[in-house]
């Protein structure tokens, strides 16, 4: 079985930064693709930024220049380098991860979600 753990959320005041670290773990081969997503009160799950296991990222529009994705093959870990947060951006933030448990066989793993709240 493979899970995707989070860490990192909170609370902080807009202006401010967070990281986000997801851990990828149990039986599989190799994680082609992880990202983050993010879910409003009230509106649809929408995409954060993406990373592939070769470095490539992808990021929303409204992210672009205040969130950094990065990857770490090696630890399996995802992050997420948050900046100049705006209250728009509280969320619960998901991991996701593309996993290969086979050489061809794969499929999609979400974590539990990670609160960020950004408030004065």
């Amino acid at each position: 079985q493979v899970q995707l753990v989070e860490s990192g959320g909170g609370a902080v005041q807009p202006g401010g930064s967070l990281r986000l670290s997801c851990a990828a773990s149990g039986s599989f081969l190799r994680i082609s693709t992880m990202a983050w997503y993010r879910q409003a009160p009230g509106k649809e799950r929408e995409l954060v930024a993406t990373v592939t296991s070769g470095g490539s990222t992808n990021y929303a529009d409204s992210m672009k220049g205040r969130f950094t994705i990065s990857g770490d093959n090696a630890k399996n870990t995802v992050y997420l380098q948050m900046n100049s947060l705006e209250p728009e951006d509280t969320a619960v933030y998901y991991c996701y991860g593309r996993v290969y448990t086979t050489p061809l066989y794969s499929r999609s793993y979400w974590g539990q979600g990670t609160q960020v709240t950004v408030s004065s």
